[in-house]
């Protein structure tokens, strides 16, 4: 080897080099198609594949299409716990307090709604209406239909103790028709279940204010006595029964404070009253109207024996109420929020059974043919084959008493 010729160590790594590069060409030339051509126009061009790499390798195109990708595993979310360990669960997700706040809310909920339901059943329990419904029925004589809505209205009020406005029944009639007993009968009920006589009022016009005597002192007495006794059973949590007779012959001031007490900017324990008015006014209008309406056959009572003959009946105690209401209204605007509950005309046979049981109370022996020729000696209206009672049973008494 000459001096200067260059030695096998440099020679072969550029023969190396020298052969690589032809080969790379030699690859470009394949693969590149000519300058006016498209890339995919030419027979020979070769089609890319989705597997062959975009770097350089020294593997032929062969090798790349001989190989399949590997898939790769998914990774399984199931924990596989080992036999001989202990397999622990993971811990419970922790709750809001506002999930704890929410079940003791609906729970206080709960339990005052069946406290309230309690309340009612005890609040109504309280003031024996079965009892009282039953004692009317028997000693009232002609008022099914009177008798039945009072009581309804009591049980609806009753119901709960505490009441946004008080309850005003307002009884109308001719005399002798049974009013102020209905008011004695339920006097003598209140003081036996309320236990207290003083959450009772019975207030008679021609008893207490008397004609000579100021009207002005009268209304001061009332408002002082029925502030009175609403006091008094606001503190016990009692519903007091106030139950004014003769209300035709109050002067307009007593009227005017009745009045005020059922207006809504008194006071709570005035809410929480039942007041009954007795009264002869409209007398005339029920006699009328029942008169007018005996050629029908209509017993004026809800009894549901026929559904026709009821319906009807109903109909007409409720156009008797609305004409009997319009003309209380007239006179004073106490009787606009008033209940109105009207007392129709006696019947013969109701008189007769008004002189048995007053027979019976005097220790006679209520026999019907005394009775009979005793109810005889009275005057009636006689209409349609029909006989009412002029005067009801007001004359009973003294009757029975010339025994």
């Amino acid at each position: 080897m000459a001096p200067g010729a260059p030695g096998p160590s440099v020679i072969a790594p550029v023969r190396a080099v020298v052969r690589l590069r032809r080969r790379v060409c030699l690859l470009r030339k394949r693969r590149l198609p000519p300058p006016g051509q498209a890339p995919d126009s030419g027979p020979q061009a070769p089609r890319a594949e989705p597997n062959q790499p975009r770097f350089f390798t020294f593997d032929g195109p062969a090798e790349l299409s001989s190989r399949t990708p590997r898939k790769r595993r998914r990774r399984s979310r199931v924990v596989l716990y080992p036999e001989t360990s202990r397999k622990c669960r993971p811990r419970a997700e922790h709750r809001s307090r506002a999930q704890c706040c929410l079940l003791l809310l609906v729970a206080i909920v709960g339990f005052q709604v069946l406290n309230a339901i309690e309340n009612l059943d005890d609040n109504a329990q309280r003031y024996d209406l079965d009892g009282l419904e039953k004692a009317l029925q028997r000693a009232v004589f002609g008022q099914p239909a009177a008798v039945g809505r009072i009581v309804t209205l009591l049980r609806d009020y009753l119901a709960t103790h505490v009441h946004s406005r008080p309850l005003l029944l307002a009884l109308h009639g001719p005399s002798g028709v049974g009013k102020s007993h209905v008011g004695r009968l339920l006097a003598r009920h209140f003081r036996a279940v309320l236990e207290d006589g003083a959450l009772v009022l019975q207030y008679h016009a021609k008893h207490h204010c008397p004609e000579p005597r100021a009207a002005q002192d009268c209304r001061e007495e009332l408002a002082q006595l029925v502030a009175d006794v609403v006091a008094r059973a606001e503190a016990e949590e009692k519903t007091p029964l106030l139950v004014l007779d003769e209300v035709e012959l109050m002067p307009s001031a007593l009227l005017d404070e009745l009045h005020g007490f059922l207006q809504p900017q008194r006071s709570h324990p005035f809410h929480n009253a039942i007041y009954v008015l007795l009264s002869r006014t409209g007398g005339a209008e029920i006699t009328r109207f029942v008169l007018q309406n005996a050629s029908r056959a209509l017993p004026l009572r809800p009894d549901g024996a026929h559904s026709a003959q009821a319906a009807a009946a109903a109909r007409a105690e409720e156009e008797l109420r609305a004409s009997l209401q319009a003309l209380l209204v007239r006179e004073h605007p106490l009787w606009q929020v008033a209940a109105i509950v009207p007392f129709l005309l006696l019947d013969k046979r109701d008189v007769v059974n008004c002189f048995r049981d007053e027979m019976a109370a005097e220790g006679f022996f209520p026999e019907q043919a005394r009775a009979e020729l005793l109810a005889a000696q009275l005057s009636y209206h006689q209409v349609a084959g029909r006989e009412f009672a002029v005067t009801g049973c007001k004359q009973v008494v003294a009757r029975v008493n010339l025994l």
